[in-house]
C-alpha cells in the first residue's frame, strides 16, 4: 500500500508518515478478536431502510407521494401500489438477509438464508392490511382528540405523532418476526424525524394518539391498551435495572408500565416500573409515578404532595 492523495499541492494521505500498513493490520485483529471466528457480514443499510419505509408509506397511503400524478385512475393507483410493494419487498429481504447473516455464528448457507428472509418477507406482508387497519384508527384518534385538526390529510402529512406510529407499526411486526436489529432502526429513523422514541417490542393497541410528541420515551416492554392519548415529554419507562450474582445487567424481563384502555397521560408525566394504570384513568403533567392505579384514577402532582404528606 503505497498510495497517497494530494490536495492543493499538499500531501494529506501519506503512508510511511502514518504507519497506515500496521494500523489496517492491528484493526483487523481487533475485529476478528470481537466477531470471535464469525464470518465478515454488512450491518443493515440505514439509507435502504428509508427508502424502504418510504415505499411502504405510499403503497399503505398512496394518495401522500409525490410521485403519484393527480390525474391517476384507480387501475393505475393499484399499478402504482404494485409497483412500490415489488421494489419495497425485494429490497427487504436484502436487508433482512443482512441481518440474518449477522446472526449466524459460523457461515451461513446463503440459499438459506434467502428462503429464511423471503418467508420472513411474505410473513410481513400478511400483516400489511392489519397495519393499515390501525394507522387508521390512529389516524381517527388524533382527529377526534385534537381540536386544531380539520382534516385527516392534514393529521397524516404533518403529525409528528402518526409519523412515529407509522414506523412503529411497521418496526413491531419486523420486530415479532425476529429482525430485531432493523426493527431497532426503523425505530431510530423515526426518532430521528419526531423527536418521539418508541421501542419496537412495546405492544399498543388501536387508536393511539401522541399529541405534539416531542420527547416522548416508550420503553421494549410497555403494554398500551386501546384509545390511549399521550402528551409531550411522557416517558414509560424501568425503575430499576436489576442484575445477576457478578453485576452483569439482566436483560429482558417485564420492567415497563400497563396503561389500559382510554388513559390519558398529560405533558411531562415520568411512569416507571412494572405498574398498571387503570382503564380510564388520567395522569396530570409532570406527575412522577413508580405504583398503581386503579382504574378511573386521577392522579396529580398535588394528590402525591398530599398523600406523602398525609403517610
Amino acid at each position: 500500500m503505497n498510495s497517497s492523495i494530494v490536495l492543493m499541492g499538499e500531501d494529506i494521505f501519506d503512508d510511511a508518515r502514518w504507519d497506515i500498513d500496521r494500523l489496517v493490520s492491528e484493526l483487523r485483529v481487533l475485529r476478528e478478536k470481537r466477531r470471535h471466528a464469525r464470518p465478515v457480514a454488512a450491518l443493515p443499510s440505514r439509507q435502504a431502510l428509508q427508502a424502504i419505509l418510504e415505499g411502504l408509506i405510499n403503497a399503505l397511503f398512496p394518495h401522500r407521494s409525490q410521485h403519484l400524478d393527480l390525474d391517476l385512475a384507480p387501475d393505475g393507483l393499484d399499478h402504482f401500489v404494485g409497483h412500490s410493494l415489488g421494489l419495497v419487498l425485494t429490497s427487504l429481504q436484502q436487508q433482512l438477509q443482512r441481518e440474518l447473516l449477522l446472526k449466524n455464528t459460523h457461515q451461513a448457507n446463503a440459499a438459506a438464508v434467502r428462503k429464511q428472509a423471503a418467508n420472513m418477507v411474505a410473513h410481513f406482508t400478511g400483516e400489511l392490511p392489519s397495519i393499515h387497519l390501525l394507522l387508521q384508527s390512529d389516524i381517527k384518534a388524533a382527529y377526534d382528540g385534537d381540536p386544531a385538526a380539520l382534516d385527516v390529510n392534514e393529521i397524516l402529512a404533518c403529525y409528528p405523532g402518526i409519523t412515529a406510529n407509522i414506523h412503529y407499526r411497521i418496526a413491531h411486526i419486523l420486530f415479532k418476526l425476529g429482525a430485531r436489529q432493523i426493527a431497532r432502526m426503523i425505530s431510530e429513523i423515526a426518532h430521528s424525524l419526531t423527536d418521539i422514541d418508541i421501542h419496537p417490542g412495546a405492544s399498543i393497541g388501536e387508536g393511539f394518539f401522541i399529541d405534539h410528541g416531542t420527547g416522548v420515551v416508550i420503553g421494549e416492554t410497555a403494554v398500551i391498551g386501546n384509545r390511549v392519548r399521550l402528551y409531550q415529554a411522557v416517558t414509560l419507562g424501568a425503575k430499576r435495572f436489576p442484575t445477576d450474582e457478578d453485576g452483569n445487567l439482566l436483560k429482558g424481563g417485564e420492567r415497563h408500565p400497563i396503561l389500559e384502555d382510554d388513559v390519558v397521560v398529560y405533558a411531562g408525566a415520568t411512569i416507571l416500573g412494572r405498574i398498571t394504570i387503570g382503564k380510564g384513568s388520567v395522569i396530570g403533567g409532570g406527575v412522577w409515578l413508580t405504583r398503581s392505579v386503579p382504574p378511573d384514577s386521577n392522579i396529580s402532582q398535588a394528590k402525591i404532595r398530599i398523600q406523602a404528606l398525609s403517610g
